[in-house]
């Protein structure tokens, strides 16, 4: 009887040890993190190139690749910020295509009546009829919050926008992002990332209407009657208004401002045949630093950045085969990708690979004792039945060995601490209820189109 107990307890043992590695041994980052375990460390992030610029005072920015997907590099891609109008972004995404541009809607009070006050707009007045086409130049060019309410009324109401705008950030895979409402403006909880944003700003300029619209700098919108008046887009990469110049190839994508959110900005230019996506969010100063900062980013990375090494990657839409977030690989290829995570040296030694080698090899020992064991029972039963006894009690059958419950959890790394939903990250840590981080000084909600 002793000897089965003592058999039994090491069946547990190497149960339990097989067990570890497949829990343990996997960083939460690698299965957390979009886009790479890299992205969530604090510091910039970059690797095979030098030059970047000297004085960027952003709180998060991203250089990435639009066609590979490849993350050039980064500070704080996935920093939970207030997104302002760049949000409209993932409006364009979501809704775009679903509004034949010919439809022609004749704007009522309702539905200007929940633009919030201090919005930027373009113009959009009750009683005159607009082209959905127009009211898309209205939302590119202008930032009109008052074209995006009507659009959002055409699509079914701000709430079923909302909704849509927020499963297709989930599928997008951008994690980071909590819609509150379709313009981007200030709002309790509206929080996006650098990261995000270049998703959204990816997709979108796969379409080719949001790549004309993007692309815009003037048109002419209704007055009334027959009269129109101008309006201008208000990035100013584009079209190099208030002293700067115009960047060469650019071709989009979307500014931002609030007085909460401060500037945000995700533009793209084309050079040599290579488009470069860059976001900038949240530079210290106001005026041109958003734009003069991804101006510098876009220089270095066609330039010394055509060197640089992936430090992540803007991963691909769940509806276009994109692979979920999490869901990891088989378990034996876990353990092994834990070894060799990035920012670990794949040839070197690892503290869980001999955790792995030394569960493995407990659990071989006891699992073989066990097997020793059952046969000898077997034995021992046949002799019994030989001499004329009753079978020999107490050898547990395949059952009688008592279930193991694996209670180790998969810590997260430091590197890969997962944000509660809803809430901002100043400096890695939670924000109570979802606000921006303290240091982006809450003044009065006004807005202004650049």
């Amino acid at each position: 009887m002793r000897d089965c107990s003592r058999l039994s307890r090491r069946a547990v043992l190497g149960l339990t040890a097989a067990a570890l590695p497949l829990s343990a041994a996997t960083p939460a980052s690698a299965a957390t993190v979009i886009g790479g375990e890299r992205l969530a460390r604090p510091g910039i992030q970059v690797r095979g190139a030098t030059g970047l610029p000297g004085k960027l005072t952003a709180r998060s920015w991203l250089v990435a690749d639009h066609d590979t997907g490849e993350v050039l590099a980064s500070f704080g891609a996935h920093r939970r910020l207030a997104p302002a109008s760049t949000l409209k972004m993932l409006f364009a995404d979501t809704v775009l295509q679903k509004l034949d541009r010919g439809t022609t809607h004749k704007v009522t009070d309702a539905d200007l009546a929940d633009v919030p006050a201090g919005s930027s707009l373009v113009g959009v007045k009750p009683g005159i009829t607009y082209t959905v086409h127009q009211l898309w130049q209205g939302v590119f060019l202008r930032s009109g919050n008052d074209a995006v309410h009507v659009l959002a009324h055409l699509n079914g109401g701000l709430a079923r926008t909302v909704a849509e705008m927020q499963a297709k950030a989930e599928d997008l895979q951008a994690l980071d992002t909590h819609v509150v409402s379709p313009d981007g403006f200030d709002h309790k909880g509206q929080l996006s990332s650098a990261y995000d944003l270049t998703l959204f700003a990816r997709c979108g300029l796969k379409d080719g209407d949001f790549r004309d619209y993007c692309g815009t700098r003037t048109a002419d919108f209704p007055a009334g009657g027959k009269k129109t008046f101008q309006i201008q887009n208000t990035d100013r990469l584009l079209t190099g208004a208030w002293g700067l110049d115009t960047y060469e190839g650019l071709i989009g994508v979307k500014n931002g401002y609030t007085s909460h959110a401060g500037n945000t900005f995700t533009g793209a230019a084309v050079r040599g045949g290579r488009t470069l996506l860059v976001t900038v969010m949240h530079p210290e100063s106001g005026g041109n630093s958003v734009y003069e900062e991804t101006a510098a980013l876009l220089d270095w990375g066609f330039g010394k950045g055509r060197s640089a090494q992936p430090v992540g990657m803007l991963v691909e839409p769940l509806s276009e085969g994109g692979a979920k977030a999490g869901a990891g690989p088989a378990p034996a290829r876990r353990t092994a990708q834990a070894a060799g995570a990035p920012g670990t040296a794949s040839g070197g030694s690892s503290g869980w690979g001999v955790l792995e080698g030394a569960a493995g090899a407990v659990a071989v020992l006891g699992a073989g004792a066990w097997a020793l064991r059952r046969r000898r029972a077997a034995v021992a039963a046949a002799s019994a039945s030989a001499a004329g006894k009753p079978d020999a009690k107490g050898v547990p059958d395949a059952k009688g060995v008592p279930d193991v419950k694996d209670t180790t959890t998969a810590k997260e790394l430091p590197d890969g601490k997962a944000e509660p939903d809803g809430k901002a990250e100043p400096d890695g840590k939670a924000e109570p209820d979802g606000k921006a981080e303290p240091d982006a000084k809450a003044e009065p909600d006004t807005e202004q189109p650049g």
